[in-house]
């Protein structure tokens, strides 16, 4: 690759002829965290800062650990430190990373994690989000145990601007990004909590909508559907254009297909032809890999033909004449009815319904033209939601873009 006029060929790739490639040890210092035993968990004292209190680059408090312990001065957080899992069970784990702040001075971090102390952070934190940090850390994790050391850390490499204000100038803009991707997902939780309100609200009929006020009946999901449990058609899956699998990796918590690339070769049609899926089918997942039952009976309405098959351990609900099949959607995946499966749910390798449950499930059901309206309205708020969280998609992967460019030179901030 030809050198650009102004820029020099590194061992991180091209840079600007300003720029340096430093290790992080001759910038800052990694510090491994917190020993202590469970006789020293508290429910008050000192937070543990541990891998689940880092969420998509930020810091979370959804799981917390506290410990009455004497705390090393050296390992007592401080605003500025960047917090970074260096040992996981899991191995895409390692090297996710926060940039901690005033909410977490004076706390610890645990043995799994490292603090990376430098006057750097600002600038190095998006460093560890970059392709060149996550290259570095592929190449160093270890063969049979998932970690990173602290003398892995301190050898990184990354390129450093020699000028202070274009550090600063780098990481205000990337910083920027962040703000809006923080006020996407506040956006979009308090979207998704409207829409629950309204669900709670219009699908018992505690709220009525204008020129609704027929009765309403309660009836189960068999006498609502024509049903039929899947079978195993792993012996004729492949990666090709076909018939997208429905399997239970497939169902997400809100309802949505999430899309992991098997399919089914039209040849085989004639050989799957009782599980192809026709439009405004549902399916629903019998099984959860979870103990917790995420996504247990949740349901996915087709709105294609002859484009989906159901495979085993998921059935096929066919609405009948009575039902909306978007209000059906809604109704099976609100939070009660979700709720009622999972209290029905078996225990085994993994956690499961029977089809007898799921066929006795009861809804309240309106007329079908109150259904239909319902159902538009919370379908509209789908739509919403789904541009939404597209516009956030697109923003982080500006965000990607710009980390690519901004992070080693090839743009330069005036």
């Amino acid at each position: 690759m030809a050198v650009r006029p102004g820029y020099k060929q590194t061992e991180v790739g091209m840079i600007p002829e300003d720029w340096d490639v430093k290790s992080l040890g001759d910038i800052g210092d990694c510090l491994i965290g917190l020993t202590y035993s469970p006789n020293n968990v508290r429910d008050h004292g000192t937070l543990v800062l541990r891998s689940s209190n880092i969420q998509d680059g930020s810091l979370t408090f959804d799981d917390n650990v506290y410990v009455d312990a004497v705390i090393p001065e050296r390992i007592v957080a401080q605003d500025g430190d960047i917090l970074i899992c260096v040992r996981n069970g899991s191995r895409r784990l390692i090297g996710k990373c926060a940039l901690l702040d005033n909410r977490v001075a004076g706390q610890t971090f645990g043995a799994f994690m490292s603090v990376f102390r430098t006057p750097e952070s600002a600038f190095v934190f998006y460093q560890f989000q970059s392709d060149l940090i996550k290259r570095q850390i592929d190449e160093n994790i270890g063969a049979t145990i998932n970690q990173i050391t602290n003398a892995n850390l301190n050898a990184f490499k990354i390129p450093l601007p020699s000028s202070s204000q274009e550090r600063i100038t780098i990481a205000a803009a990337l910083s920027d990004v962040d703000a809006l991707l923080a006020k996407l997902d506040q956006f979009i939780a308090k979207k998704r909590d409207l829409k629950q309100a309204a669900m709670q609200q219009l699908l018992t009929g505690q709220t009525r909508l204008p020129g609704f006020s027929g009765e309403w009946e309660v009836k189960s999901i068999g006498e609502l559907c024509d049903y039929q449990n899947g079978t195993s058609l792993e012996q004729f899956f492949n990666q090709e254009d076909g018939f997208k699998v429905i399997s239970i990796g497939n169902y997400s918590v809100t309802g949505k297909f999430v899309d992991n690339g098997v399919y089914i070769n039209i040849k085989h049609r004639k050989l799957v032809e009782k599980f192809i899926l026709r439009r405004n089918d549902l399916t629903m997942s019998l099984n959860d890999k979870t103990s917790v039952g995420a996504i247990i009976g949740r349901v996915l309405l087709i709105d294609q033909d002859d484009l989906f098959v159901f495979n085993q351990r998921t059935m096929r609900l066919r609405p009948k004449e009575i039902v909306s099949p978007s209000y059906l959607h809604h109704a099976v995946n609100a939070d009660r009815s979700h709720s009622a499966l999972v209290g029905l749910a078996k225990p085994g390798t993994q956690i499961y319904i029977n089809t007898d449950d799921v066929i006795d499930l009861k809804l309240s059901v309106p007329p079908l033209p109150e259904q239909t309206a319902i159902a538009t309205v919370l379908s509209d708020m789908d739509a919403e939601l789904a541009a939404l969280e597209a516009r956030r998609d697109k923003t982080s992967a500006l965000k990607q873009g710009m980390m690519q460019e901004l992070l080693t030179g090839r743009i330069r901030l005036v």
